[in-house]
């Protein structure tokens, strides 16, 4: 793109929250001379839902939080202000316009219903003549490279990654190679808000977490650094993923994936240089495969579109679900009659996270055997979970639940899980015995 000159161009961060690998942030500086960046903490994200649960968590806020402070101070570097507000997102756009009159707005492409109307509700309080330009900028295939059109992908994942793996490339990290002048930046007196600001508790560190680590794009590329090249924990990867103990049982990037504080395309390439320096094994394999699965989940969103969010999913299948509001409570605070469900439930409540052997077996219990609602279920993980994505979190509900892409419909039998996967029972003792913390 040529420099336009007396052009000003707004960068809206929403789930792609780091400086490198930024399309939209590569493309504003590009095609402006000017560039400022928004994000905005909308108190919708924070409200209560019609199940009880706030949509977003203490957890996930502080994490959040974490990652967009940093975020501003990577910005300032390139001389980029990032303002940050706490209000209704399209009031917090048009104020800025206000101030700033930019005259294009670069952002990542969303589709699900509540981000497509925030994205709507912003472009009717601007001018007409304001352009926006999105970029999908979250995927490893990116979808002009699949050989699909989205109505056309598969309902079995492996058919979809196969295809993709013969057919498709990944393609090459987007680097900034501009710098913009120290006159670019603007004052902006605007801050991060606090948990207490946005209505949530404090958060008692657990000593037991196994995800200790903070939010933010350094903070991941440093997890990256770690977990590749100096424990090469990656080459293990494989025999560990069901882990449900510790740092290093899988590579925790979930987290950072799911606020875009780094993106697929980096860790891939991560993996093919250690691939290039040390070995190429099925472990090193396994995590390029992990990041397709969400991939597959971002475009089976992309096709069923709310069916997600339907208690018959994209399958439209009727079961005799439930609402018990007893169940649910003891679901929620490990209080059901099997004690793996309900250390891996104390697990979430206490720290934010679980691992994803955990996810399945709590999520099974929850739809198959309590024969509970699944969408309350997906809805409290959504409020609690550190990376909580909602294309991977619906997708996984669903299938789970046998309404998604699960083609043998599965029930978890929980106690068998935990011989497996427990069979010593540490985990269980770590979360069910009194002292929590």
């Amino acid at each position: 793109m040529q420099k336009k000159q007396n052009k000003t161009s707004l960068v809206w961060f929403k789930n792609d929250l780091r400086v490198n690998d930024n399309k939209s942030l590569l493309n504003a500086i590009a095609s402006s001379n000017n560039v400022i960046a928004i994000y905005v903490f909308d108190p919708k994200q924070f409200s209560t839902n019609k199940y009880g649960f706030k949509k977003t968590d203490k957890y996930r806020a502080q994490f959040l939080i974490e990652t967009v402070q940093e975020l501003k101070a990577n910005l300032e570097t390139l001389n980029i202000s990032l303002f940050i507000y706490n209000k209704n997102t399209a009031q917090a756009i048009n104020s800025l316009y206000k101030t700033h009159n930019f005259n294009a707005v670069f952002y990542q492409s969303e589709w699900t219903q509540e981000e497509a109307n925030s994205i709507l509700e912003a472009k009717s309080v601007l001018p007409q003549n304001i352009d926006f330009i999105e970029t999908y900028d979250q995927f490893l295939f990116h979808p002009e490279d699949i050989p699909y059109q989205f109505q056309d992908i598969p309902r079995v994942f492996t058919e979809f990654r196969k295809k993709c793996e013969k057919e498709s490339r990944i393609r090459t990290i987007t680097k900034l190679e501009v710098v913009l002048p120290k006159t670019n930046l603007v004052n902006n007196t605007t801050k991060t808000p606090t948990l207490n600001y946005l209505g949530l508790e404090e958060i008692t560190p657990s000593t037991k977490t196994a995800f200790p680590f903070k939010g933010g794009e350094n903070e991941a590329l440093k997890r990256l650094e770690n977990y590749f090249f100096e424990t090469k924990k990656l080459g293990f990867y494989k025999k560990t993923r069901n882990g449900l103990i510790g740092t290093d049982y899988s590579s925790k990037f979930s987290c950072w994936l799911a606020n875009g504080s780094i993106s697929a395309k980096t860790i891939y390439w991560k993996i093919k240089e250690f691939e290039k320096i040390h070995f190429k094994n099925e472990s090193t394999y396994w995590l390029i495969f992990e990041l397709i699965w969400r991939d597959y989940f971002k475009y089976i969103s992309l096709k069923h579109n709310n069916k997600l969010f339907k208690i018959g999913g994209i399958l439209q299948k009727n079961y005799d679900w439930k609402i018990n509001q007893l169940e649910i409570n003891k679901w929620i605070n490990g209080q059901t009659k099997e004690p793996f469900v309900n250390a891996n439930m104390l697990e979430l409540k206490h720290t934010g996270f679980m691992s994803n052997r955990g996810r399945q077996n709590v999520a099974s219990y929850f739809a198959k055997n309590l024969e509970l609602d699944w969408r309350i279920g997906a809805s409290y993980f959504e409020s609690l979970l550190i990376d909580y994505d909602v294309h991977s979190n619906y997708g996984n509900w669903m299938y789970v639940s046998g309404v998604g892409n699960d083609p043998r419909n599965r029930t978890f039998n929980v106690k068998l899980q935990a011989d497996r996967y427990d069979s010593n029972g540490k985990y269980q003792k770590l979360w069910l015995q009194e002292t929590l913390f």
